[in-house]
Order: C-alpha cells, then structure tokens, then sequence
C-alpha cells in the first residue's frame, strides 16, 4: 500500500475530490486552507497573498497508484491547476 499526500489549490479541491471517488478512492483526510509558499507563490489566505492550498491523505493499494496518478496529472495539466504528491510506502494499516 503507498499513502499519497496530494496538494492542491484550495479552489481545485471538489474537483479532486471528485476524481477520487471515480478512481475508487473511498477515504481519505484533508487538511483545507493550508498557508505557505513554494513555486507557485506565497499562499497565506491573506488580502496581499489570498490564495491558499488543501492537501488530502489516502492510503491506496500499490497497484492502484499509478493509475491514479495519471488520472490527477492529467486534470491539472488540463484545466491549468498546480498539483504536488508525495508518495511513501505503507507497512501497515491497523
């Protein structure tokens, strides 16, 4: 099993959270209005930064995982959105 933590912009997240559940995701946990900055800029929610980003936990089978990446990828490269995973391998889910 992998656990992807996935970031996104916060004005993206149902549509992530839509294709989740099309791709069989069935759980996962979000952290909405996440403040910080990297190379998309300075998200802080504030008047002079207002943007801010939603970064969402799911643990997925292994197979699945790449699958499901595509699928992502795919969304934001077309509709123009900015995207980050991370993926780290999972021992065990109790």
């Amino acid at each position: 099993m992998k656990l992807l933590m996935i970031i996104v912009d916060t004005e993206c997240r149902e549509e992530l959270e839509v294709l989740l559940q099309r791709n069989g995701v069935t759980g996962y946990s979000e952290i909405p209005n996440a403040h910080g900055v990297g190379v998309t800029g300075v998200r802080m929610g504030s008047g002079a930064h207002p943007k801010t980003s939603s970064i969402f936990f799911t643990v997925v089978e292994a197979d699945k995982v790449d699958e499901l990446k595509k699928t992502l990828r795919s969304y934001c490269d077309s509709g123009g959105s900015h995207m980050k995973m991370i993926q780290w391998a999972v021992e065990e889910v109790a």
